[in-house]
């Protein structure tokens, strides 16, 4: 039943009607903030959430009425709000958990039915999903008797890592019905990458206390700041000559800020040169495969510079993997746990020294963590969104959508070299951290994006 009655104020009248849904959401919203008010009234800490509070009901409405616009959100509150909270919680994920519970709400009270995007990329993930459930369970087990366990906190940090980056993945893929929506969210990104980047050519440093570390700082940021727009110049034939020319200029100066200003930083400019590399081949394929041994040449001169380059790096990270690796000989299906074997490490001996260090790779990395299960799941979802983009390449209109496929597309293969580099994809609490999904939620959001296309595609041709 709607509740109706007029509101006056002074000379202002008007009739107000809050549907019963709306009453829901309120009593939802009300009895959640009261609970977490009740510990701290009195202190500082609840001074900061009202206000948080405050500047969030606005946002909240917005969410409301336009899920997709919190896509935006991610983007302006992760790079610009400097917040972080314990284990580095920012914005950007405190925004996605915002998004999932609203999505879930509204299947739940609104529309009373539960109903999910039919796609291929959608099982893994969700396989993956209950594997880190499965994981987190496991890690309570103490696998080490001479060895402490991580404590819960860092546990539940990276667990809510994986479970929320994949969940961003598959609730994109559902509230995303319009393209129009996928256009903003790319454009912004790349907008706000771009005017960051012109800053860092012209040697303007205050830019880098105006974003956020956790964004410039990872290689998702400069990989999808390469992939998106150098796609869109290449492949969509929609554009004006002018348009073209701003997108290459955009890559050439991103290139500029990661090869020449950063080039010690390998995340900086070896992924976005994978994801130039897959472009150029899908662009002149005919060439690409009489390239190929050149390529290879290439490819296999510039590792080994770069290993002789950084040999002390180089061999300690193997030696890393070696030992990660031997530990999780002790739980090889579901893993360790989340966090749990960087205080196992303390027990195994790297080069003489018992400390506790990272695996610095994101597949030795979900082994520990995940087991072989949370690995074949990874490499799967990116297999089904390979696969699918590759069939959109045939289906899609020349335009937006096509560069677009395109373009996640070469990302995967930007993003498999990042993951080889560093914890980049999904981030270790204990070395990227947290903080570090302010970037590493580009490409679940843009794998997304993907499958939107898929669903709103397939609903045009049947219709």
């Amino acid at each position: 039943m709607d509740i109706n009655f007029d509101l006056k104020i002074f000379s202002f009248s008007r009739k107000v009607s809050i549907t019963k849904q709306g009453v829901q959401f309120g009593i939802i919203a009300v009895t959640v903030l009261a609970s977490i008010i009740a510990p701290y009234w009195g202190s500082m800490t609840i001074l900061i959430i009202l206000l948080a509070a405050l500047a969030g009901i606005p946002a909240l409405l917005f969410l409301l009425k336009y899920p997709s616009l919190g896509y935006i959100f991610i983007l302006l509150g992760g790079w610009f709000v400097p917040f972080k909270g314990p284990g580095g919680f920012n914005v950007s994920i405190l925004t996605v958990i915002l998004m999932l519970a609203l999505w879930l709400l509204d299947m739940f009270i609104v529309k009373r039915k539960f109903e999910f995007v039919h796609s291929r990329v959608i099982r893994p993930a969700v396989y993956f999903m209950v594997i880190s459930t499965i994981a987190f369970g496991v890690g309570q087990i103490r696998w080490f008797s001479f060895a402490n366990q991580a404590p819960l906190d860092a546990q539940i940090g990276g667990f809510a890592i994986y479970f929320f980056l994949l969940a961003t993945m598959i609730m994109t893929a559902n509230i995303l019905h319009d393209v129009r929506w996928l256009k903003a969210i790319v454009w912004t990104f790349v907008g706000l990458g771009t005017i960051y980047v012109l800053f860092r050519v012209a040697n303007i440093t205050v830019v880098d206390k105006i974003y956020a570390h956790g964004v410039y700082a990872n290689s998702m940021f400069w990989t999808w700041l390469v992939a998106l727009p150098l796609s869109q110049a290449i492949f969509n034939d929609n554009l004006k000559p002018r348009h073209r020319v701003v997108l290459f200029a955009i890559v050439a100066a991103t290139f500029y800020v990661a090869f020449v200003q950063q080039n010690d930083w390998k995340s900086g400019w070896v992924p976005p040169a994978v994801v130039v590399g897959a472009l150029l081949a899908l662009r002149f394929r005919k060439l690409a495969f009489y390239a190929i041994p050149f390529a290879v040449i290439i490819a296999s001169y510039l590792a080994i510079d770069l290993i002789a380059t950084d040999k002390y790096s180089w061999g300690t990270r193997v030696d890393a993997w070696l030992v990660v690796l031997d530990i999780s000989k002790t739980s090889p299906l579901v893993g360790l746990g989340f966090a749990n074997y960087y205080w196992y490490t303390k027990l195994f001996s790297i080069r003489g020294y018992y400390v506790s260090f990272n695996s610095h790779s994101q597949f030795v990395d979900i082994i520990a963590q995940t087991g072989i299960a949370g690995l074949i799941c990874f490499f799967w979802i990116l297999f089904e969104v390979g696969r699918l983009s590759l069939n959109l390449l045939r289906k899609l209109p020349s335009g937006f959508e096509r560069g677009y496929a395109y373009g996640v597309f070469a990302g995967i293969f930007g993003s498999l070299m990042a993951a080889f580099l560093v914890d980049w994809v999904l981030p270790f609490v204990y070395n990227i951290g947290m903080n570090g999904i302010r970037a590493s939620v580009l490409p679940w959001i843009f794998f997304g994006g993907l499958v939107a296309i898929e669903q709103i595609y397939s609903k045009q041709l049947n219709s």
